[in-house]
């Protein structure tokens, strides 16, 4: 079913929408006070990386399921960032009271 998806399309339709999705990514995390927000951007960031992994490993011959595992591996990976993340967010509210990135350099005093 994959295939038939990607066959419809050309790539560079995947990497506009993988570009589109970098760029939030990176304008959420540099304009965002809001930890969590920060995490959002960070994942959407995450999310272009899989699109592009994904859409050259279908359109790539003799690139296989390679792409697809790295993909699997980023979402491991983004799945252990957003735990730790969220357990030092958790942490950062107990003690100001709100989540504001900029009050995180405060915690080391």
């Amino acid at each position: 079913m994959m295939d038939f998806v990607f066959s419809r399309h050309p790539l560079e339709n995947f990497l506009v929408l993988s570009a589109a999705l970098f760029t939030l990514g990176i304008f959420t995390i540099l304009t965002r006070r809001n930890a969590v927000s920060v995490l959002m951007g960070v994942e959407l960031v995450l999310n272009a990386a899989n699109l592009n992994f994904v859409a050259f490993s279908q359109y790539v011959p003799g690139a296989g399921i390679h792409g697809s595992m790295f993909a699997i591996f980023v979402i491991l990976l983004a799945a252990a960032e957003a735990a730790v993340a969220l357990a030092i967010i958790i942490g950062i509210y107990q003690n100001f009271g709100r989540v504001d990135v900029d009050q995180a350099d405060l915690m080391k005093e």
